[in-house]
Formats: structure tokens, sequence, C-alpha cells
């Protein structure tokens, strides 16, 4: 399928710097993390930026598919040591409420895309550490190149292994076992093992990744938008919900609430008429 660039959404901001985005078709937007001089390390420009982007995001009907990529040759090497100096000099006149203040704006960033509505596709092109892993983990799907790699960089640091999210995320991605013993280790997964133990849906050449990805959003847009939208509410629900009925009742009432939408009486007249359906959001 040929791929024809769209306008981007007039919401989104269009001051940025180190970062890209492109509508390659009406109702997806890629977001490229721009810094790949750094491996798309995390500066605290990139930080408010991504902020901002996902922020606007969230109140934008109009797309429906965020794909999050890295440019050059990798997705993001976490957190920008250089740019933020963390072991630095300056250690011992910081406060901590100025220490946790930039954890919590960096940690925000997981919480915030698993809340948009958009669907979010991380195409892993390279490299994935540290808050880089953890952007891919909050993702609703993930795609890697033959190229990318995965791990929890904080350990290595001297720090927790336990950090934005990650320890929360991993788990329930792979498993307690196998993600036990990368928080604990924080060695380097390859592709091969990544998709081997679940951590991305298919591994793919590097030059095909983003196309990969942009597949998988065509397959979402074939969806009713709001039917997407409580889906991906509901799915990530489930992981926090201690019982199975407790799970069924949240998915009893969406149900019926998508009912009584006018796409769904879309689809299924489409689908008697064997025709594709045309979605309204309504």
């Amino acid at each position: 399928m040929t791929t024809t660039e769209s306008t981007l959404p007039a919401g989104l901001p269009t001051d940025l710097g180190t970062i890209r985005l492109a509508s390659p078709e009406p109702g997806i937007v890629v977001l490229t993390l721009d810094r790949p001089e750094r491996l798309n390390a995390l500066s605290a420009d990139l930080l408010r930026e991504l902020h901002a982007v996902l922020d606007a995001l969230a109140v934008d009907p109009s797309v429906r598919v965020l794909v999050l990529t890295g440019a050059g040759r990798g997705f993001c090497a976490g957190l920008d040591l250089t740019a933020f100096d963390m072991g630095g000099p300056d250690r011992a006149v910081r406060s901590p409420q100025t220490g946790l203040a930039l954890q919590k704006h960096i940690a925000a960033l997981v919480p915030k895309l698993r809340a948009l509505p958009q669907v979010v596709i991380s195409a892993v092109n390279g490299p994935a550490a540290g808050g880089g892993l953890a952007l891919a983990l909050a993702s609703d799907v993930r795609i890697g190149a033959a190229s990318s790699r995965y791990n929890v960089a904080f350990v290595r640091l001297g720090l927790s292994g336990c950090d934005i999210g990650v320890s929360w995320l991993l788990p329930r991605l792979v498993g307690a076992s196998r993600a036990f013993e990368l928080l604990l280790t924080g060695r380097i997964v390859d592709a091969a093992e990544a998709d081997r133990i679940g951590l991305v849906t298919r591994v793919v050449p590097d030059d095909e990744v983003l196309e990969s990805a942009l597949e998988t959003a065509r397959l979402v847009l074939a969806n009713s938008p709001f039917g997407v939208r409580m889906t991906k509410e509901v799915m990530w629900s489930q992981l926090e919900i201690s019982s199975l009925q407790a799970g069924i009742d949240i998915e009893n009432r969406n149900q019926i609430l998508s009912s009584f939408t006018a796409d769904h009486r879309e689809a299924a007249l489409a689908f008697r008429e064997r025709r594709t359906p045309t979605f309204l959001d309504s």
C-alpha cells in the first residue's frame, strides 16, 4: 500500500527542536525522537516537548494512532546523563525536592502514554535503554527492528532497576521470572530474545520497522474509534484488577456503552452488506 503524506492536525505543537512529527495518512501521527547524535537520549528539551505533544494529542480526536520511533540508529538511550549531570560535582548541593521534581516529570510520561485515547505503537529501530525501554513498554504495541536492543539501564548506573514504571510494566508483559532477572542484571536483550519472550509483537528487517508499524496502525483504523478507545482503556485496567468477576463487570458496562453507538450499527450493517464500514465516531 502506498503511503501519502497528509496534513498534521492543527492543534499539535510546531515549535519543536528535538521531535519531528509527520502524518503519513489521515488518523496517524508518527512522532520521531530527533536527537540522533545522542541516540535520542532524553534531554530537558526532549522531555518538555514530549509532554507538550502528548498533551495536545490527548484532546485531538482526529488522531487515532501514534507511532513512536527514533531518528538515526537508536530508539532512545534513556536519560541523557551528560545533559543532567546526575553524578556530577553539584550533586551534593542539589536538594531532594529538586531531584524528586525531575523524577516525577520523567516518570509522568509513562502513565500519560497509557492514558492517551490513541493507540500507541513503538517502532523500535535500535537501542531502547532505561527511559527508552520505559517508553516502549508503555506503548500498546511494540515492533522491533532486527537491530533493536533492550535493557534496564538504571541498575547499571548504581541506581535501582525499578524506575519510571518499568518494574510494574515489564513483569506484566514478559512474566515476573524473566522480568526480575532483567531488572537485577541490566543485561542487553537482543531482538530475537525480545521476540521469544513476548517483549515485542514481531521483529522485522531494519528498513521495514516503520512500515510494519503503519500496517498495524491501518488495522486499528479499520475498527470503530469508540470501540478501540474502550478496548485500550479496559485492556490496561485489567492488569490492575484483582479478580475475574471485577474484570467482567467492566467489560459488560463498556460493551453495552459501545452497543448504543451509531458506529456499532454501521459496522453491523456493513457486515451484512459486505462492504467496508464508514465510521463517524458517533
